[in-house]
């Protein structure tokens, strides 16, 4: 059984991989687009620049605006304590109302998956 979930792993893998475009937005930025739908069904997008010798990755602010364009406005005191808690649980940071992390080389896969 082993092997036959590994087969499927291995599979899943490279799905994964067919199904991620990267595209120049500029000749800092590159947009990952990812198979994984949001709430809207539309696919996932993330933005990653190098930074200092390891890598900025980032929402371009796509979470904050989409909860606040939905009502759930975050400025009281309770919500900002329940964002920073779950942010702070992946190690993403708030950048004015983008989410952000950075990566190096080492670590990128888990950053990435983090935010």
């Amino acid at each position: 059984m082993i092997d036959e979930i590994q087969k499927l792993l291995d599979q899943y893998a490279v799905w994964l991989r067919d199904k991620t475009t990267l595209r120049e937005v500029n000749q800092d930025w590159l947009e990952i687009t990812s198979p994984y739908l949001d709430r809207h069904n539309d696919y996932i997008q993330i933005y990653i620049k190098r930074q200092n010798g390891a890598y900025l990755l980032t929402d371009d602010s796509h979470t904050v605006q989409d909860l606040q364009q939905s009502g759930c406005a975050l400025e009281s005191s309770k919500r900002q304590a329940l964002l920073n808690i779950t942010l702070n649980g992946f190690g993403v940071k708030l950048n004015q109302g983008a989410l952000e992390v950075h990566a190096s080389e080492d670590n990128f896969a888990l950053r990435k998956q983090n935010l």
